[in-house]
């Protein structure tokens, strides 16, 4: 069974297109024009074991606001894609990272309900080119487009190491949601269906 997803969407604001491979060896090709964004994306795909090619052109004459959710968006509909109807994956997964005096955890239940709480303790406005306040902002689109209930919290000291735990973390979180449990038919729910 391939579990695989192309995704593309164009808007008066941005140019998306996303593939991804849910069982891959962590091959990734980012191209946000955020190079932090494109930094944390690309921990992302690697650590998760994805397969995953992100080209994304918008509106940076703006500001990095559209080009970073519409990407989020547009990953989340791309493994909710490559998912199918959720049968047979595990759906939960957790993990704890840290990245020298910073630490995250990301719980993930990738069963079809979306909701997000992100507790990430910046101090700074910017992180390269990307405002932090648009990497929770991030995470809470690519939690509703993937059907994902996502739980992220961090400490630590330097922002940088702050969010790269926590994208490894939620990285972590959804290889493991996403995996096929070989014991598991139909959907991990009581109810039967997402």
């Amino acid at each position: 069974m391939k579990r695989s997803s192309s995704v593309q969407r164009t808007t008066r604001e941005t140019d998306v297109s996303i593939t991804l491979d849910l069982d891959g060896t962590g091959q990734v090709d980012i191209s946000t024009g955020v190079g932090f964004y494109d930094h944390m994306l690309s921990a992302f795909g690697h650590h998760a074991l994805l397969d995953l090619s992100i080209a994304t052109t918008g509106d940076l004459h703006v500001d990095e606001h559209h080009t970073v959710e519409d990407t989020a968006l547009v990953l989340g509909s791309a493994i909710a894609d490559a998912i199918g109807d959720r049968s047979g994956i595990r759906r939960y997964g957790s993990a704890t990272i840290p990245m020298d005096e910073a630490v995250a955890t990301a719980v993930v239940d990738i069963g079809g309900r979306p909701y997000a709480v992100i507790d990430l303790p910046f101090t700074t406005e910017r992180l390269g080119t990307l405002g932090t306040q648009m990497i929770p902002h991030a995470l809470e689109a690519f939690a509703r487009s993937a059907g994902a209930t996502i739980h992220i919290t961090g400490t630590g000291v330097n922002d940088h190491h702050i969010a790269e735990a926590a994208f490894k973390a939620l990285a972590y979180a959804v290889r493991a949601a996403v995996e096929l449990d070989p014991r598991r038919t139909g959907i991990a729910s009581t109810k039967g269906t997402a």
